[in-house]
């Protein structure tokens, strides 16, 4: 279960901008302390070649906390997705890597996560306050097509209006 909730989690460390290699998952036993060391020298020097989170990855800290507080709010939803759709069990951590870059994988996670992610974050972002399409893009750093899909989702659903005098979307 630890080696698939590592895999599973950089896929959404990597989907909201962060680089995946910010999360290790290391087998040490109590017996193992001068390895235990090493290892976290090894990943500290790590971390500080990424440099501090966020900035590393080129992303501001409005943005950072915005994705950060999406995927948060999302957790749940994933949890469940992940439990009834997405669960395997091999028994080499080479099936999981090789699961976790197939295309049924990719296909899985985004037809069941990606979406629902850059959604929570476009309502995060509306709830501060109404924006155009434009500036929601460039406020996530999403192409301008996706967004409009998101919107659109949105508006069927309820969730986000259209303002006609201000030319924004804006919570519902």
């Amino acid at each position: 279960d630890a080696l698939f909730n590592m895999h599973f989690t950089k896929k959404l460390l990597e989907q909201v901008g962060l680089n995946p290699d910010r999360l290790r998952l290391e087998w040490i036993s109590a017996s193992e302390g001068t390895r235990y060391a090493e290892v976290m020298n090894d990943f500290g020097k790590q971390l500080k070649k990424l440099g501090p989170l966020g900035k590393g990855e080129g992303l501001d800290k409005r943005t950072l906390k915005l994705k950060l507080e999406a995927v948060s709010k999302l957790i749940p939803y994933a949890k469940l997705v992940e439990r009834e759709r997405l669960r395997v069990h091999f028994k080499t951590e080479q099936e999981y890597l090789d699961y976790f870059a197939s295309d049924d994988f990719n296909r899985l996670f985004k037809e069941l996560l990606v979406d629902k992610l850059a959604i929570s974050q476009i309502m995060l972002l509306l709830g501060e306050k109404a924006l155009s399409a434009r500036d929601i893009a460039a406020g996530l750093c999403l192409e301008a097509s996706e967004v409009s899909r998101h919107l659109s989702m949105s508006s069927r659903l309820g969730l986000i209006r259209f303002d006609e005098a201000l030319k924004c979307y804006a919570l519902a």
